[in-house]
């Protein structure tokens, strides 16, 4: 039987972008999906798109910054299928900005409570369930939460915690049969860069990568290497391969990696 047919997969932040097209390929191999994000209405959308392929989903709409919304979710999950055999905590926000021209502070607070909190509090009331199956929790980082970048402070700081809390995570739970894996993409076609938050705290600041035009992996290819991964249940899964090659440089030699990052914020001031 194929590994994720009759699993029981919770997705936050799925109501577009990676979380969709990783909803819509597990349901194609037969899995049971409860979709979490905040929008109602594009949920059911993705909703249908599961059952058009194959699988079964409910809906939750949830707010990951709140500890009682979390909670109702893992409730809901277990209440339809009677249990969890995979957390995937991909809900998030992302900020474009200079650290120096940031007029709001309060961005600091939103990007944590989201991208990393979120995962926390869903984490932390999923977890027994997912244990009684020996399962799976996943955690959608970035290349930033890998290596510092500019102009985006405020996001790779979440994603650091983030790999900060799952890394430590997985220790503790070493033998007891639950597995942890942190996926690091790269720029993605995902329209969390159309939503990113500005030093303003305004939404819909462009990426860099939007801007430069650089090669970005499209989200329907991000989540076959993702599922590829839960399926394998690896725990790190970077999938730009250059970055791999740069981490490795990093350890040997982190100054070269700070002018990289310095030449690419060069590059695109205005």
């Amino acid at each position: 039987m194929p590994p994720m047919q009759g699993k029981t997969v919770v997705i936050t932040g799925a109501s577009s972008g990676i979380g969709e097209e990783l909803a819509v390929a597990l349901a194609e191999r037969g899995a049971q999906l409860v979709l979490a994000a905040r929008s109602e209405a594009e949920l059911e959308r993705v909703k249908q798109r599961c059952e058009q392929a194959g699988g079964r989903a409910v809906v939750v709409p949830t707010d990951v910054g709140d500890p009682e919304a979390c909670r109702r979710l893992v409730a809901r999950a277990v209440e339809a299928f009677g249990g969890i055999d995979c957390f995937v905590n991909n809900a998030g926000m992302a900020m474009r900005g200079r650290f120096e021209d940031v007029t709001d502070l309060s961005i600091f607070e939103r990007l944590m409570r989201v991208n990393y909190l979120g995962a926390v509090y869903c984490t932390h009331a999923a977890l027994p369930h997912v244990k009684t199956r020996k399962g799976l929790l996943v955690a959608i980082s970035s290349l930033t939460g890998k290596n510092g970048a500019p102009t985006r402070s405020g996001y790779a700081a979440t994603k650091h915690a983030m790999q900060g809390f799952f890394d430590s995570l997985r220790i503790e739970l070493s033998g007891t049969g639950v597995d942890v894996l942190v996926v690091s993409p790269g720029f993605v076609t995902s329209n969390i860069r159309s939503r990113a938050l500005g030093p303003d705290g305004s939404a819909g600041h462009t990426d860099i990568a939007e801007e430069k035009g650089n090669r970005m992996m499209d989200t329907r290819t991000c989540a076959e290497l993702i599922l590829r991964a839960m399926e394998r249940r690896e725990r790190d899964l970077v999938m730009v391969p250059a970055a791999k090659l740069l981490m490795a440089v990093k350890a040997l030699a982190p100054g070269v990696i700070d002018r990289l990052a310095s030449r690419m914020l060069k590059q695109v001031k205005p």
